[in-house]
């Protein structure tokens, strides 16, 4: 019998978040925010016993929990950027998140994909294979194992 899917699904989900982009030319290079959207691709050799690539309810709770406690309503820098993030974490009580790079749109969906994903599913039947992250509602950036 032909297969007239494939074993995958996609989750979206939102995170509001601060950085800069040290040396960048243009207004980048300030301290600024964004709504980010995120949409994750999983992917499964094979369905479950219901007939699922994964619950949806699974992602949400692993993804969503590390967003809030990590990323979302936080100041996202590079570990270069170290003398700012004091600053800022001294001022408001805020833990920053540093990336060992810029956290470009690039940068943040690598480490998801690459970093984040691998630990926060592993054990389960599934692998994270795309992420795609907006910036903005029309800039966005795709990154894939």
């Amino acid at each position: 019998m032909t297969r007239l899917f494939s074993n995958e699904m996609h989750k979206i989900l939102g995170f509001d978040s601060a950085h800069r982009i040290i040396g960048h030319s243009g207004n980048c290079k300030m301290l600024h925010g964004h709504r980010y959207t995120l949409e994750a691709t999983f992917e499964s050799d094979e369905l479950d016993d219901l007939g699922m690539v994964i619950d949806f309810s699974i992602i949400k709770q692993k993804l969503i929990k590390w967003l809030n406690t990590n990323w979302d309503h936080n100041t996202i820098l590079s570990i270069a950027d170290k003398d700012l993030g004091d600053r800022i974490s001294k001022i408001t009580g805020q833990k920053i998140f540093y990336l060992k790079v810029n956290p470009t749109a690039e940068n943040m969906a690598y480490f998801l994909l690459h970093k984040v994903c691998p630990i926060i599913f592993k054990g389960e039947s599934v692998q994270c294979m795309q992420i795609k992250l907006y910036e903005t509602p029309n800039c966005y950036v795709t990154v894939k194992t």
